[in-house]
């Protein structure tokens, strides 16, 4: 029998040990996947698997219950010295075992499935994390406020996100739209749908996504569809990246085409993929770089363009 294999009947044991001793102070909440999660009180040792969820726990004031996250959970600065679980592609099972978390928040789509299985077999509340709207970032800290038992830092975290996103909107939304083409990865060529929160993002700005009408989630698209529409900003990620038409490969190829609009107007475009990727609260510094950027685009239209 292995380490893992002797260690959970006794992690289990525990578990529903400390479940009898507080069901009179159940807490119950409903996560992205639509299951309800139930914690007999509020959680004491919190396990992340994802970067997003990460900054999600800090920012609704579980902090200093979080005992183990997953590779790249680097925000906030304090987060970089939690014990390591492994990352999105394999998971360290029995150190996540030997942490004794009382709650896992789960990123439902980045975790491989057959180790959500062996999750599952540990019997340890999950809490899947999927957010796919702006709002659903404020929605998420409330509840994660509630599992933790944080809610005063939780709310007041979400109601100054919600202040946020509404300024944004509020100054950009109703502006000339600019249609956009982001790019997730250049080889092969791939980009975000309308279900995606980037398009939220985008929509926040006044822009409209040109293949928000495809599928799956993250499509892959051609070249010459990319051409055909003709988008006015070419927006892509990039580590640090803050300076509009950062110079870089997959955003330089794109000067081969110099009929395209967003070449001849110079509207390429890199955000720092860790403020614009991960559906968090720092998505709104995210989304302030990408509407400065379609202000920028706007700017530099010909006479009489749309």
């Amino acid at each position: 029998m292995t380490r893992l294999a002797r260690l959970i009947p006794c992690f289990i044991a525990a578990s529903l040990c400390v479940s009898s001793l507080h069901a009179h102070a159940a807490i119950t909440v409903t996560d992205d996947s639509g299951a309800t999660v139930t914690l007999p009180a509020p959680a004491q040792r919190v396990i992340s698997l994802a970067p997003h969820v990460t900054e999600l726990l800090y920012a609704a004031g579980g902090g200093a219950k979080m005992v183990g996250a997953v590779s790249y959970s680097d925000y906030p600065p304090q987060a970089q010295q939690l014990p390591r679980v492994g990352d999105n592609k394999a998971l360290d099972l029995e150190r996540i075992v030997a942490l004794k978390p009382d709650l896992i928040v789960v990123w439902r789509h980045g975790n491989a499935q057959r180790q959500l299985e062996r999750l599952r077999e540990l019997h340890v509340p999950l809490f899947f994390s999927e957010p796919h709207h702006l709002d659903d970032v404020a929605v998420s800290l409330t509840k994660l406020g509630q599992l933790l038992g944080t809610s005063p830092a939780a709310d007041a975290a979400a109601a100054a996100y919600r202040q946020d996103i509404a300024r944004l909107r509020t100054r950009y939304a109703s502006r000339p739209p600019v249609s956009v083409f982001y790019q997730v990865w250049d080889k092969p060529l791939m980009t975000l749908n309308g279900e995606h929160m980037l398009s939220d993002v985008i929509m926040l700005c006044g822009g409209r996504n040109v293949f928000a009408g495809l599928q799956p989630l993250v499509p892959t698209v051609s070249t010459e569809a990319v051409l055909a529409a003709n988008p006015e900003a070419i927006v892509t990620s990039a580590p640090g990246a803050t300076q509009p038409d950062t110079r870089l490969p997959q955003l330089d190829t794109w000067r081969a085409w110099p009929a395209l609009t967003a070449v001849v107007n110079q509207n390429l475009f890199a955000i720092d993929g860790d403020l614009i990727n991960r559906p968090a609260p720092r998505i709104v510094q995210g989304a302030q770089r990408l509407c400065e950027d379609l202000e920028t685009a706007r700017s530099r239209r010909k006479p009489g363009a749309q």
